[in-house]
């Protein structure tokens, strides 16, 4: 097994409108979808699109919304055996609203991703222990993911923290050092360490502070900016891709789903970084979220490989 995910999956009901309504306001949009979402099922389809074999842990219930996102997952070439329907649970929703310049609002129901539990973890032995990469995010409770980064590390392969959404207490050097890698945005960045990466100068003072809780490598995305990778011995901007955004909805984990891709197929971190940054920059010129993500010959005509 190449990447393991585990994390969120949820039913997301995205709008579109000129802009967001202010407090108290109706505001007419253009018009909606309905899709499968949440960071975990997003980073499982995006790196599956690319061609690595996947195995997502996930947890719905077992109603409409579970039906329509399990049927996504199949259709998308992921397995099912490991997403639990839980029957005193519903299944996670989100709710998006996407303006005319593509930045998003997301107000999100958890649901059942809040009862991923390590039996999961326990389920999932086999594939965790032949894991090359591990993605995970905090969509989903922490300690099934410990669990899981200690199992995937123990038999060599990486683990990967997306710290999104940060928790309201700060994650501690213990619960950050259980990680290989992290990739916080810039919001995630300032909740993790306190620095928001607005240069370079910012981006690689923050990495540094990463690196210091214990996490070998800080890749920390700044958007149109690109992307600051500090380890033991990088220490290196990678540019942004000249696209035209019209939707940022899960770039970031168009950009998880590159890198665990890229590195399952022993590309070097500078490479993997930049194979991820361009997934991102893909998954920003199209609508939607996991249906956004591009392929693997897409991706290298962009990077020019």
């Amino acid at each position: 097994m190449s990447v393991v995910v585990i994390g969120s999956i949820n039913c997301d009901v995205i709008t579109y409108a000129e802009r967001a309504p202010r407090p108290g306001e109706s505001l007419t949009g253009d018009r909606y979808i309905m899709v499968q979402g949440g960071k975990g099922a997003n980073q499982a389809i995006a790196t599956r699109r690319l061609g690595a074999a996947v195995c997502y842990i996930g947890r719905i219930g077992s109603d409409p919304f579970g039906d329509f996102v399990t049927a996504n997952l199949v259709r998308n070439g992921l397995a099912t055996d490991h997403l639990h329907v839980d029957a005193a649970q519903s299944t996670g929703i989100a709710v998006i609203g996407i303006d005319a310049r593509g930045e998003n609002a997301i107000t999100v129901i958890p649901g059942a991703n809040r009862f991923v539990d390590e039996a999961q973890i326990a389920a999932a032995r086999p594939q965790l222990s032949a894991a090359k990469v591990l993605l995970t995010q905090l969509e989903t409770p922490l300690a099934p993911s410990l669990a899981a980064a200690r199992l995937v590390r123990s038999h060599g392969g990486l683990a990967v923290l997306d710290p999104a959404p940060v928790p309201p207490v700060r994650l501690t050097g213990e619960e950050l050092s259980a990680f290989d890698i992290t990739t916080p945005n810039e919001i995630e960045t300032e909740a993790l360490v306190g620095i928001l990466p607005v240069d370079l100068e910012a981006a690689r003072a923050a990495a540094q502070r990463i690196n210091a809780l214990g996490i070998a490598t800080a890749i920390v995305k700044m958007g149109g900016r690109g992307v600051y990778v500090r380890s033991n011995d990088i220490d290196l901007h990678v540019p942004p891709f000249p696209i035209v955004p019209v939707d940022t909805l899960a770039a970031g984990d168009c950009f998880n789903g590159g890198l665990a891709f890229a590195l399952a197929n022993g590309r070097p971190l500078i490479e993997a970084v930049r194979f991820a940054a361009a997934c991102g920059a893909l998954a920003c010129t199209r609508r939607g979220a996991s249906d956004a993500a591009p392929t693997a010959g897409e991706v290298f005509q962009l990077i020019g490989a």
